[in-house]
C-alpha cells in the first residue's frame, strides 16, 4: 500500500483556512530556496547570516502578528504556522524571529511611547534594523526579579549598570530593550548600538543553536536620555507579557523541529536495506515510527488549539506552559528516536536529527525552564505557588 505523507495523516489542512495556509506555504518555500542549502555550513561553521533579516522582513514575518508600523497584522495561528517552518529548517532562524518580533518589537509596540514606535518598529518590521531582548542575567535566569542590572536618575538621563546574558541577536542589533531594576521597580529602556558604556560580545564555544548570533550585553554606566524608557512597563509584568509571546512561537517551532525529523527518518528507513529489506518494514521500527507521528500530531493540535485561544483573546499563561513544556519535551523525545533508526548516519550532519536534538536542549530551557513551567501549571491546579 502507498505511504501516507506524515503531513497528512490526521488531516491537518482541513483545520486551518486558506490565508493560513498559503501563509505556511510561503515561508516553506523560503525556506527550501535560502536556509536548507545553506544550513549544514551555517551550523557547522556557527554562522548567524544577517543578510537574510531584510529578506524575512520582505515577506512580512517580522513582528507579523502585530498591527501598524509596518507590520502584516496576520493572526496568531498564521504567526505559529510561520514558526513551525522556520524551526523545521533550524531553530536559530525561528529564534531570530521570534526574538525580533515577540521580544524586541512586542515589547516596544506594546510599551513603548508613539515616538519609540515610530523610530524603531517600521526598520524592525522591514529587518533594516535587528532588535534583542536584555533580561537575562549570569546570575539570574529562572529568578528575573533577582536581577542587579541597575538604572539610576541623573538630573534628566538614566545611567544603566549591569550585564545581560544569553541574548539572542545581542552582537549584531542595532537596539536593545534592557531590562533594570529602579526606585519605582522593573522597567525597560532602549539602549541603541553605539552608546557609550553599552558592549556585546559573542558567547563562544556552543553545541546548540550554532546559526543563532547568543551574547551577553554589557552596559558599564550608559548615560541614556529620559525618553528611553518604555512608559508603559511597571514591573516584572512587563517582560514576563514579552516572554509569552516568545514562548507561544515556540510551541509551534518544536512541532516543525519534530517533523523535520521524523521526515528525514521515513525517507531514510525507506531505503535503508538491513536483513534484505528496507528497515521500515520492521516491527520495532514501525513502533518507534508511530509513536513519533503520534506525538507530533498531538502536538500540533494543542498549537492550534492555543493559536485559536489566543486569536479569541483568552489565552493564558498557564495555557502557554502546558504548550512549551509539552512540545518541547516531546520534539526531543522524536529527534533521540528518530536519531536510533538513523543509527550511525544519525550523528552526521548530512541528516538534521541531532542538529535539531542539539538546538533543542536550548530550546528546552530558554523562555522558561521545563520545571518554570511545571510549576507554573502546578500553581494554576493549586493556586498555590512552590516558587518560592
Amino acid at each position: 500500500m502507498p505511504a501516507t505523507d506524515v503531513t497528512e495523516l490526521l488531516g491537518f489542512d482541513h483545520l486551518i483556512d486558506e490565508e493560513e495556509r498559503l501563509i505556511q506555504e510561503t515561508v516553506r518555500s523560503f525556506v527550501e530556496d535560502r536556509v536548507r542549502p545553506n544550513i549544514q555550513e551555517w551550523f557547522a561553521e556557527g554562522i548567524s547570516p544577517r543578510e537574510l533579516a531584510p529578506e524575512i522582513g520582505a515577506l512580512g514575518l517580522l513582528g507579523m502578528h502585530l498591527s501598524g508600523y509596518g507590520c502584516a497584522g496576520t493572526n496568531a495561528v498564521s504567526y505559529g504556522l510561520a514558526c513551525l517552518e522556520l524551526e523545521a529548517a533550524d531553530s536559530g532562524l525561528r529564534s531570530f524571529v521570534s526574538v525580533q518580533g515577540s521580544l524586541s518589537m512586542f515589547s516596544i509596540w506594546r510599551y513603548g511611547s508613539e515616538e519609540q514606535k515610530q523610530e524603531w518598529l517600521p526598520r524592525l518590521a522591514a529587518g533594516t534594523a535587528i532588535g534583542c531582548f536584555g533580561l537575562t542575567e549570569p546570575d539570574f535566569g529562572s529568578n528575573p526579579s533577582g536581577m542587579r542590572t541597575r538604572a539610576v536618575r541623573d538630573g534628566g538621563d538614566w545611567i544603566l549598570t549591569g550585564s545581560k546574558m544569553w541574548i539572542t541577536n545581542g552582537s549584531v542589533a542595532d537596539v536593545a530593550t534592557v531590562w533594570a531594576q529602579t526606585e519605582e521597580g522593573i522597567r525597560g529602556f532602549l539602549v541603541p548600538r553605539g552608546t557609550p558604556g553599552f558592549t556585546s560580545s559573542d558567547v563562544p564555544y556552543k553545541l546548540s543553536l550554532r546559526a543563532s548570533t547568543t551574547s551577553e550585553l554589557s552596559l558599564d554606566e550608559v548615560r541614556l536620555p529620559g525618553d528611553a524608557m518604555l512608559p508603559g512597563a511597571q514591573g516584572l509584568g512587563g517582560p514576563l507579557g514579552c516572554l509569552n509571546e516568545a514562548r507561544f512561537g515556540i510551541v509551534w517551532g518544536a512541532v516543525g523541529a519534530a517533523r523535520d525529523c521524523l521526515e528525514a527518518t521515513l525517507e531514510y528507513a525507506g531505503s535503508r536495506v538491513q536483513f534484505d529489506r528496507p528497515i521500515a518494514g520492521f516491527q520495532l521500527t514501525q513502533a518507534k515510527l508511530a509513536d513519533c507521528a503520534l506525538e507530533y500530531h498531538k502536538g500540533l493540535l494543542l498549537a492550534l488549539h492555543l493559536g485559536r485561544l489566543k486569536d479569541s483573546g483568552s489565552l493564558r499563561p498557564e495555557q502557554v506552559s502546558l504548550g512549551k513544556l509539552n512540545n518541547v519535551r516531546e520534539a526531543i523525545e522524536i529527534a533521540r528516536t528518530c536519531r536510533g533508526i538513523l543509527g550511525g548516519s544519525g550523528i552526521t550532519l548530512e541528516y538534521p536529527v541531532l542538529r535539531h536534538a542539539n538546538n533543542l536542549e536550548s530550546v528546552l530551557t530558554y523562555e522558561g525552564t521545563s520545571e518554570v513551567h511545571q510549576l507554573t501549571i502546578g500553581r494554576a491546579l493549586t493556586g498555590l505557588s512552590a516558587f518560592k
